[in-house]
């Protein structure tokens, strides 16, 4: 696959994240009645990366999210020469996602994008006021266990076909518990292209959910890389021994015992003791008796 291809669907894949999860939150508030809440909120966030996991996870691997590229990076599932146009593609894809939602949200008589626009914060700016510590706490720790579960889901030995649903149902449980912290980031791309938008503290704060994400993916992809490395030497270990053990069986084998051996030492003599027997010759001893006589 080429790497245009690739960053075409990174680019796709981000903007559908942007415009199917921060759709759901700024579009559904307008109607109360039928208000989605955090629950429908964090499953739009999860089922825009599964729907997008399925279309593009074998073109480009649907990263989405500058910290997972990164993440993958660490962990060695990924290039370093794919990584800075794969994050601008990302970037560009959620930009062109927020300007989507941009134009549909101001359709509406009355609309304020200042008033929130899916955007990320802390302190003032959180959804339930929490301080900054809180904010970088929940964004790394999220962050982290997220690159644990895509590498392990997406590691050769795991069960085949799984991945996607996995990585879904992880994200949708991630915005579960952080949504009230800090609207949820984990991702970058997804918090630049609304926060530039919103403007004001959305912005100001933005720098926040590069950092922690970020840091988040690096230690998970440096643990999940450590992790799986330590199974591989132990796998090697208990390959090598079978090897061995297989090869003393068949040398073993191949080896004769002590009675065989035995056996063959005086079969050898015998076989010495013809080659060099000289039978008697009774026709010269004949003629010598001959004359003799």
């Amino acid at each position: 696959m080429t790497l245009t291809k690739k960053l075409s669907a990174e680019f796709i894949g981000t903007l559908w994240l942007v415009l199917g999860g921060c759709g759901s939150a700024v579009l559904a508030v307008t109607l109360p009645d039928v208000n989605i809440g955090l629950l429908g909120v964090s499953f739009a966030f999860g089922l825009t990366l599964l729907t997008m996991s399925f279309a593009i996870g074998h073109i480009s691997g649907c990263h989405l999210n500058p910290a997972v590229s990164i993440g993958l990076w660490v962990g060695g599932r990924f290039p370093a020469t794919e990584l800075a146009p794969y994050i601008c593609a990302q970037v560009t894809g959620g930009l062109a996602g927020a300007s989507i939602l941009y134009v549909i949200a101001t359709g509406q008589a009355g609309f304020d994008v200042a008033a929130g626009f899916a955007t990320n914060g802390y302190a003032e700016h959180s959804p339930g006021g929490y301080s900054l510590t809180a904010a970088l706490v929940t964004e790394v720790v999220m962050a982290f266990m997220f690159l644990m579960i895509i590498l392990g889901a997406t590691d050769k030995r795991a069960p085949k076909g799984f991945a996607p649903l996995a990585i879904g149902l992880t994200l949708t449980l991630i915005h579960l518990i952080s949504i009230p912290v800090t609207n949820t980031s984990v991702n970058p791309a997804r918090s630049t292209g609304v926060a530039i938008f919103e403007g004001g503290l959305a912005l100001s704060q933005l720098w926040l959910f590069w950092l922690a994400p970020i840091v988040g993916a690096i230690l998970g992809g440096a643990v999940y890389r450590w992790l799986e490395a330590e199974q591989g030497n132990n796998l090697s270990r208990v390959i090598g021994k079978m090897i061995v053990s297989k090869k003393q069986k068949e040398l073993s084998a191949k080896r004769p015992s002590a009675t065989q051996h035995g056996s063959a030492v005086i079969a050898s003599k015998a076989t010495k003791s013809y080659k060099s027997y000289k039978p008697y010759n009774t026709s010269k001893n004949t003629k010598k008796s001959a004359k003799q006589h």
